[in-house]
């Protein structure tokens, strides 16, 4: 695998050795006090100020990857920030460009109230020791010199999880605000900021004697190029499962029980909102918990097929796999849901750390577990898609209006709509990552490439409605309401 930014290929290139050692069953200390020696070489640094740096950052790397903590997640968060790779980014927010003209006016002196503009020879200066980054120069300075540069982690979360250490400087995350949404982590340029793995683990497993099978998330469809269900099926197989589900079918599952949920809420006069993506689900919960009784009770599909596999193989161990690193934290949050959680980054490493190929596999059936509707539930609008679909299947007829949020901000701005009793849709579908899942911040391939991907291999899509492919799967046996004593393990 070779990505083009060289923040993900070192982060794919620790997760890689780690692999090996793992099914090699070398994982001990020397063999891992080895592999920044193995990926950085020499004594030349390639992205660093010096090969020390750069070691002691995929140290960290290495450490997340086995699944071990940092200094910086002493209470096993998700995401934690690289002590050794956050840069601090010693800028300022505010920022003099050379548009500056000197002008007379002065308007960038007489908006701030700190008094830490003044004017030099060679322009306006910022003082960043007064600068309290109100933005007020910014606004005022009428050649627009004044660039607003706020640190790109910061600015990507919607829920102002991030914040700046007062010594350091470098990004430090609170974590009763952050839904684990992984937006940091695709937005630092230095890959400062990354989720904890259980790859490792999930190898252990493979290894043992009880059954393991993996699940795949329908984002997973055309982030493989043209392989198929089938081809993918195959090569997940070959790393040591013992069989391999579509989520799609705990999809259609959660499209035919969110469907009811919907016309119970509508007949009531309730509003709704969708429960699958669990960054928007923790959105709710520690943001708007006045709105939590407006979430569909309804499992996610992941959990819905988790359950399923373990009704059709008791004692079974459930690994689930896709773009999302929020999983990670639902995982921990929701009873009875999958036992661990692979991202797209951490399988491929796998796959690479055996010579495996999804594209490669020419011999697999295409078989296929989930509707073209469940496997809508990749894309921003495929979930309220897919429960409109349910409700047509039982003749309804009501016509119901649903948000759909495409993005972590839009989500927010939806449910303040909401929380203000001025939302009127009957039903708010929250995605936090734009596009939907397949732009989820472990993805392999760019989300115009998956979706160029995904429209030509849904075209030979199961075209089975949702009531006729749960029928076949026999989904009757599987509960799906995610109670309230059970949001806790």
């Amino acid at each position: 695998m070779r990505y083009d930014n060289d923040a993900k290929q070192m982060k794919y290139e620790s997760l890689k050795k780690v692999a090996e050692l793992a099914f090699n069953n070398e994982l001990d200390d020397d063999h891992i006090e080895q592999i920044p020696f193995d990926i950085i070489k020499g004594s030349v640094p390639h992205f660093r100020c010096c090969v020390y740096k750069e070691r002691a950052i995929i140290r960290e790397r290495v450490r997340l990857a086995t699944g071990k903590r940092l200094s910086s997640n002493r209470n096993g968060e998700i995401i934690t920030v690289l002590p050794a790779a956050c840069e601090g980014c010693p800028i300022g927010r505010f920022t003099v460009t050379t548009n500056c003209q000197r002008c007379m006016a002065k308007k960038c002196i007489a908006a701030c109230p700190f008094g830490a503009i003044s004017v030099t020879g060679n322009g306006a200066y910022i003082d960043q020791s007064k600068c309290k980054e109100c933005g007020r120069c910014a606004a005022a300075c009428p050649y627009h010199a004044i660039a607003d540069t706020l640190r790109p982690c910061i600015r990507s979360c919607s829920v102002k999880a991030l914040t700046i250490s007062s010594e350091s400087k470098r990004a430090e995350i609170e974590y009763d605000k952050c839904i684990s949404c992984g937006a940091c982590v695709n937005n630092c340029p230095f890959g400062a900021i990354s989720d904890s793995s259980s790859m490792t683990q999930v190898i252990d497993e493979l290894k043992g004697d009880k059954e393991v099978y993996a699940m795949f998330a329908p984002a997973v469809e055309g982030q493989f190029g043209l392989a198929n269900v089938g081809m993918i099926k195959s090569a997940i197989m070959k790393l040591g499962f013992d069989g391999v589900y579509e989520v799609a079918l705990g999809a259609d599952a959660v499209s035919e029980h969110e469907a009811h949920d919907l016309l119970e809420a509508f007949s009531s006069g309730r509003k709704i909102t969708t429960s699958c993506c669990p960054a928007f689900f923790e959105m709710i919960h520690k943001h708007f918990p006045k709105l939590v009784e407006y979430i569909s009770p309804t499992v996610s599909p992941m959990t819905a097929t988790a359950r399923y596999i373990r009704a059709e193989h008791p004692g079974s161990v459930t690994v689930f796999i896709g773009p999302c690193i929020a999983k990670k934290n639902e995982i921990r949050l929701v009873k009875d849901s999958a036992d661990y959680v692979l991202t797209l980054e951490e399988l491929v490493a796998m796959f690479d750390a055996k010579g495996i190929s999804p594209e490669n596999e020419t011999s697999a059936e295409n078989s296929q577990d989930g509707s073209i509707y469940g496997k809508g539930f990749a894309q921003s609008g495929g979930v309220a898609g897919s429960v409109m679909h349910a409700l047509e299947e039982h003749g309804c007829e009501l016509d119901l209006k649903v948000m759909k949020c495409n993005g972590a901000e839009d989500c927010r701005k939806a449910l303040m709509i909401l929380n203000a009793g001025r939302l009127q849709e009957d039903m708010i579908e929250g995605m936090a990552c734009m596009n939907g899942c397949v732009n989820g911040p472990a993805s392999i391939l760019p989300p115009n490439e998956t979706v160029k991907n995904r429209m030509k291999l849904l075209k030979t899509a199961d075209d089975r409605s949702i009531t006729k492919n749960l029928e076949d799967h026999k989904y009757s046996r599987v509960e799906m309401i995610n109670k309230e004593n059970e949001r806790t393990k």
